[in-house]
């Protein structure tokens, strides 16, 4: 499993596999895209916030996109942590793997201080990924988002420089 920048022209239809999936976007503000045109707008907003640290998980250089891993500035030192795979990607330890590198990336070259993810308290398989690298539940915020499934609340989770990391052992 790699990590490569994302290339929209190369990726934009595999990721669309993941992008225009209900069940992949049920956690999300918005709700699945309906063209590729709508996936493509979606990935070029993301190119452009964080080039250095947003990257497509495939399985060699030259496969396709089964994913995104993203680490977004969010101030001094911190960055939030997402990642979402295509369904044919799910269930095989890819999502495990590709955070870990990513979270290396950000520490190591970055010099992040503090991940932070926030995920939808329904979103168990993405809280266990998180629990999984070692992230500490810091709370629930109540009522934070309006999506496209109603008003939701966030889990806030966390790994701070200084944290042990359960991949490194």
């Amino acid at each position: 499993m790699f990590l490569r920048p994302l290339n929209i022209e190369r990726d934009k239809d595999a990721l669309h596999a993941l992008y225009s999936d209900p069940k992949c976007c049920e956690f999300l503000l918005n709700p699945a895209t309906e063209s590729l045109h709508d996936t493509v707008s979606i990935l070029r907003t993301y190119d452009s916030e964080e080039s250095d640290t947003s990257w497509v998980v495939v399985n060699d250089d030259d496969g396709p996109a089964l994913g995104q891993v993203k680490m977004i500035p969010r101030g001094f030192d911190t960055f939030e942590a997402a990642i979402m795979l295509t369904p044919a990607a799910q269930g095989k330890g890819l999502a495990v793997e590709a955070l870990a590198k990513a979270l290396d990336i950000v520490f190591d070259e970055h010099g992040a201080r503090r991940v932070y993810a926030d995920i939808d308290p329904d979103n168990a398989p993405t809280i266990r990924l998180f629990e999984k690298l070692g992230f500490i539940l810091e709370g629930r915020l109540r009522a934070t988002y309006e999506t496209h499934i109603g008003v939701r609340d966030s889990i806030i989770v966390s790994l701070l420089e200084s944290d042990r990391k359960p991949w490194r052992s």
